[in-house]
């Protein structure tokens, strides 16, 4: 039983010695209309030029392998995504509307 405790009490300490430990597993995701780039032909801007669509926090472990999927939806298709330079800032998602790509 004594184990038990001091195991408990050591991993409680560890915890509060690193802060909010969710923000360290969660991105915050930034989806944003790229749809005038393909209109007017034009190279690409840096992500926080766009119009948001949404925002949200997604798991980093494998963030950049689940980026495509989870984006995309029925209207919009995923184009492109940009990182972070520091690990902690938000990540942007580039979304195309998919009635204009495919028409």
């Amino acid at each position: 039983m004594r184990g038990s405790f001091l195991c408990w009490s050591v991993l409680s300490s560890m915890a509060k010695l690193a802060g909010d430990l969710w923000d360290y597993n969660l991105a915050r995701v930034v989806v944003v209309d790229v749809t005038d780039d393909y209109q007017l032909m034009q190279p690409p801007m840096p992500g926080d030029c766009y119009p948001v669509l949404y925002e949200t926090y997604m798991p980093i472990y494998g963030l950049t392998k689940t980026l495509a999927n989870s984006v995309s939806t029925e209207r919009f298709l995923y184009d492109w995504h940009e990182s972070p330079m520091d690990g902690r800032s938000e990540w942007y998602v580039g979304v195309v509307e998919k009635a204009r790509v495919t028409a």
